[in-house]
């Protein structure tokens, strides 16, 4: 009796002595954790002292996606024999200099991907990789300050296609007008003064024109996350068939040291895109922009990031 009171009482005890043990090491945890949330604060805020000192701000982000597949004899499907792949890529940098009178903001975005079918049963079917989104922007945006907010500026913006049609069509852009920058990463410009010069090869109905200019930008990293979002607008005073806007979208987010996870999609609305295509048909799915179904342009990628 004496012998399992004793065992009952050491069992007790060691019981005890763990709970004691683990309370202790999840207070050092706590103490230790609020030490560190302290440390954190103290970075931030040193980083955002640093953010704030004139000078140049770089970055850059990109997603990668991409698959490929291979059947043989898979009789359920219409061609049971083939190989088929899917290349994409997006690319995000920026060049910032900020001065106390003045700011320089230049900036690259591109958004590229290929597809191939390869059907083994046809031996003249095309097995390459073919371009399909194609999307490519540059601009540099300059400014004087007026007050902390706004500055007069000046604005120049290239956009075209790179795989295919290289500057056929391209967009050059050059305008003048104010820059409204309310918080440190969302930049507005309006130019109600701007020339749209229109590229394009042969007899087309792309025609360059005066109009006002819009861009909203907005780009944050947070941590392990990246993100850019930018409006690109032309209100053609001419008409309402040559104005145009193209709205993308950049998100990623690292998991494990470079690599990580991203998600791209942009949305665009260009008569005159539409217009080019629609007669290009057999037979022509339109012959004017009165007739024109002018549907919205989207595109999205999805996959792995690397972050530069």
């Amino acid at each position: 009796m004496k012998k399992t009171l004793f065992l009952v009482l050491l069992f007790l005890g060691a019981i005890s002595l763990n709970a004691q043990t683990k309370e202790e090491l999840e207070a050092k945890k706590a103490e230790k954790q609020a030490e560190l949330d302290a440390v954190k604060e103290e970075v931030n805020a040193l980083q955002a002292q640093i953010d704030a000192l004139p000078g140049w701000r770089k970055g850059a982000f990109g997603v990668i996606g991409g698959s490929l597949s291979n059947f043989n004899n898979w009789y359920a499907q219409g061609t049971p024999n083939n190989a088929s792949g899917n290349i994409g890529f997006t690319f995000n940098a920026y060049a910032n200099l900020i001065e106390e009178k003045f700011f320089w903001r230049n900036s690259l975005s591109t958004n590229l991907t290929w597809v191939k079918l390869d059907d083994k049963d046809n031996p003249n079917d095309d097995d390459s990789f073919k371009p399909t989104t194609d999307v490519f922007n540059i601009s540099s945006l300059y400014g004087r300050n007026i007050t902390k907010t706004l500055a007069a500026s000046g604005l120049v913006e290239y956009r075209t296609t790179i795989l295919n049609n290289f500057n056929d069509p391209g967009y050059l852009d050059f305008g003048i007008g104010a820059t409204w920058t309310p918080i440190e990463h969302l930049v507005v410009v309006v130019h109600p003064l701007n020339y749209n010069f229109v590229f394009s090869s042969g007899q087309t109905i792309f025609e360059s024109s005066l109009g006002a200019k819009v861009v909203a930008d907005y780009t944050r990293k947070i941590g392990a996350i990246n993100f850019k979002s930018n409006l690109s607008m032309f209100e053609s005073y001419k008409s309402n068939n040559y104005s145009n806007y193209t709205w993308t979208n950049s998100f990623s987010y690292t998991l494990w040291k470079m690599i990580g996870v991203g998600f791209d999609f942009g949305l665009r609305n260009n008569k005159q895109e539409a217009l080019t295509y629609a007669l290009a048909q057999t037979p022509a799915a339109a012959t004017s922009f009165d007739d024109l179904d002018n549907k919205l342009q989207t595109y999205y990628t999805i996959g792995l990031t690397y972050k530069f």
